[in-house]
């Protein structure tokens, strides 16, 4: 069995769906306080709950598959674009010393990150990113997925996967061929969900707790009751208006959901408008319903947690293409 380790592993979105792909998850790293009680809450593999930069990779067990989420906030828009500069874009150097210091480099690396990484800074980042992985033997492989497109889950979640392979000319799949992208290329393009869950099929079923519901007196309630009519769809809070999102999607769940940024996306039910819940936000995110928050979780975390996630049905199909290619 194939083995993984993670890093910037939230709450183990990654590491959730290439386990549904049947690999083995060796060890994750996490070091947000929040997000390493969820982890522990959730799974029993090795996790290093230190800061990356403190991590001794040399006593760590080396993988087949280095994953990770690796800050995205300094390249988003949210993060207001600070790439680099920003500490949390240095990070990504973080990934290379990993990958050096391991009894062993890894043979696959996936790497995730927010649709605006590839044109950062004039596409400055992607190539620094592209020369930092070729120069340590890596094929490098780019593209941008949609949660809604390539899996049935319907949240509009777009985000840039990096896929690179070891030394990829000495692989029997492709022998003597350097390639500028990635063996990867060869089982693209990805296949579209050939179906869709519907809106509703993602939400609770029985009672939501009255503290996800807008009370009469909120003070944009006025607005909310005449705006948001159908309850086949998504709508959110935009400062001074109300937009629905008509494609019968989710909107892009985001980290900063009920914190004072984005706010979380809005429902009409029988009983009222409401916030989407928590455990509503994972199953956008294809979580498992066995993943459970700590009782004791603050409702503002767990929203920060799902939104911060990666989406596992994705995850899952680029870790089948890459056991079919590990295995031949």
């Amino acid at each position: 069995m194939f083995t993984v380790g993670g890093l910037f592993s939230g709450i183990g979105g990654i590491e959730t769906g290439f386990e549904k792909a049947g690999f083995k998850i060796s060890w994750s790293n996490e070091n947000d306080p929040y997000s390493v009680r969820s982890f522990k809450h959730n799974y029993k593999h090795e996790l290093y709950s230190e800061d990356i930069r403190k991590l001794n990779f040399k006593k760590i067990k080396s993988v087949d598959v280095l994953v990770g989420g690796f800050p995205c906030q300094a390249f988003s828009v949210a993060g207001y674009q600070k790439g680099f500069k920003d500490p949390r874009g240095n990070l990504f150097f973080e990934i290379c010393r990993a990958i050096t210091e391991l009894p062993k480099m890894p043979k696959v690396l996936m790497l995730e990150n927010v649709k605006n990484i590839r044109g950062h800074d004039g596409g400055k980042t992607a190539k620094v990113i592209t020369k930092s992985l070729r120069e340590l033997g890596y094929s490098v492989f780019w593209n941008l997925f949609n949660t809604s497109i390539h899996t049935d889950i319907p949240q509009n979640r777009e985000r840039t996967f990096i896929i690179c392979f070891k030394d990829e000319a000495d692989w029997e799949f492709n022998p003597g061929k350097k390639s500028s992208s990635s063996i990867f290329n060869s089982y693209l393009p990805l296949s579209k969900s050939k179906s869709k869950k519907k809106f509703r099929e993602m939400l609770e079923g029985g009672d939501v707790n009255e503290r996800y519901y807008y009370k009469q007196n909120a003070y944009m309630y006025k607005e909310l009751k005449k705006s948001i009519v159908s309850k086949t769809t998504a709508y959110q809070w935009r400062r001074v208006y109300v937009r629905e999102n008509k494609s019968g999607e989710c909107p892009t769940l985001t980290a900063n959901m009920g914190t004072g940024g984005h706010n979380v996306p809005l429902i009409k039910d029988d009983l009222g408008i409401r916030k989407l819940t928590p455990r509503e936000c994972l199953n956008f995110q294809g979580f498992p319903k066995r993943f459970k928050f700590p009782d004791d979780m603050p409702v503002s975390q767990r929203y920060k947690q799902a939104g911060n996630a990666v989406t596992v049905t994705l995850v899952k199909k680029f870790a089948l293409i890459i056991k079919k290619i590990l295995n031949k």
